[in-house]
């Protein structure tokens, strides 16, 4: 019988099951077997893999709902792990991966593998992650970055009511990993006083000194504008960029990932820094209290917006319609107008065969004028004012901060 597999690697998205669903319903409707691996490439490659046949029925269950009915893995094989015993097995024609960069990219090592074999299987990679960080065309984001940032505005404005009813500030520290798609659209939309994300130290080294004293810029600023509150939004992916002499100074201590990424999950990162930046607060003799949030996990697992809902399905009719087109080591992927496209994973990967990272694209109008005209920071102007907080106003000022 024709058959196709479908396997989800790396953590939750809104949408997972959408595009398991969606997948599932088309190729079904076509006359196919869909097999779903549960434990990602971990179930693929191992010896008696826990298999879930997809129905009609269990399509039509799972298709709104939060989390993966496929059970998720990050394990990353090496060459060696690779093997041919479940496609032969199964007579599997198509493999369809759901994941981010990592999931990709052993994908397309995977494909280069199988076809080295002379085993004739087809792989399309769904593009799915929170962060937003895969390169699709600009402007097209990847799934459950929607419904994320939805759930993320919700929590943020709470927060930020919390701040002005309490004349407190909160240190919201936002997911992704290298970029800071998710936590500059909250910040946008909840208009926090201050929005820091890795592609800001563009002419400059990040460090914990640095993102401190712009939190700080922020609330002197408010200051000087007669307001006593804030919500200062931080993307986690800051850390990824810490020298190891600075991290070793902040006493963060992350374990690595199977992919060598710092465990960012492990470590509460916004309780670290408010507890550096409170420090600083009172060496300076400012009277002011921060207090940390995290905003991780409680996005990953909601139910899909209405956006991400109809993304997925146009996503999951897409993998069909190139898989009918003989297309294989890619991504589904929709243009600006939503013409279902492909992007090749041979096109988008480095030297190293790993998918670049699609960063924020900070020359966009849209981003740079947020951060010139929403965010608040001292400036050169300020510094008469800015003296009756700080000694040296200047060493606060965005100019000082992030262009030398």
């Amino acid at each position: 019988m024709k058959t196709i597999a479908i396997l989800c690697g790396g953590g939750p998205a809104p949408g997972i099951n959408t595009v398991v669903a969606t997948v599932a319903k088309v190729f079904l409707k076509a006359g196919y077997r869909v097999l779903g691996i549960h434990e990602g490439y971990k179930g693929l490659l191992k010896e008696n893999p826990e298999i879930e046949e997809l129905t009609f029925d269990k399509a039509d269950w799972i298709f709104t709902q939060g989390g993966s009915l496929l059970k998720m893995s990050r394990f990353k094989p090496k060459d060696e792990d690779f093997n041919v015993r479940l496609f032969v097995q199964y007579g599997i024609e198509l493999l369809v991966t759901i994941g981010g960069d990592d999931t990709a990219s052993t994908a397309n090592r995977l494909t280069k593998f199988l076809a080295g074999h002379e085993i004739q299987v087809r792989n399309i990679h769904v593009p799915k992650t929170i962060d937003n960080d895969l390169p699709l065309p600009e402007g097209v984001p990847t799934f459950g970055f929607m419904s994320a940032k939805e759930m993320g505005i919700r929590i943020g404005k709470i927060v930020k009511t919390e701040a002005a009813t309490t004349q407190n500030w909160y240190l919201l520290m936002s997911m992704g990993r290298e970029a800071g798609h998710l936590a500059f659209e909250i910040g946008k939309g909840i208009q926090a006083s201050t929005v820091i994300i890795p592609e800001m130290f563009q002419k400059t080294q990040i460090t914990v000194d640095k993102i401190v004293r712009l939190i700080i810029s922020a609330m002197v600023k408010r200051r000087i504008m007669g307001q006593k509150s804030g919500v200062a939004v931080v993307s986690e992916g800051i850390f990824h960029f810490l020298k190891d002499e600075d991290i070793a100074a902040s006493g963060i201590v992350f374990e690595y990932d199977a992919h060598g990424h710092p465990e960012l999950s492990d470590v509460g990162k916004a309780h670290i820094l408010n507890k550096i930046l409170r420090n600083h607060l009172r060496q300076l003799g400012l009277d002011i209290i921060s207090r940390p949030v995290e905003v991780g996990y409680s996005l990953r697992c909601v139910e899909p917006c209405a956006y991400d809902l109809t993304y997925c399905t146009t996503l999951g009719i897409g993998v069909k319609k190139l898989f009918d087109a003989g297309c294989s080591g890619c991504m589904v992927a929709v243009d600006i107008n939503r013409n279902i496209i492909p992007v090749y994973l041979s096109d988008i990967e480095d030297e190293h065969g790993k998918i670049r990272t699609r960063l924020v694209n900070m020359q966009r109008e849209e981003i740079r004028t947020t951060f010139t005209d929403m965010v608040y920071c001292l400036t050169p102007e300020d510094r008469e004012a800015a003296r009756a907080y700080l000694p040296s106003p200047e060493e606060y000022e965005w100019e000082t901060i992030l262009e030398k």
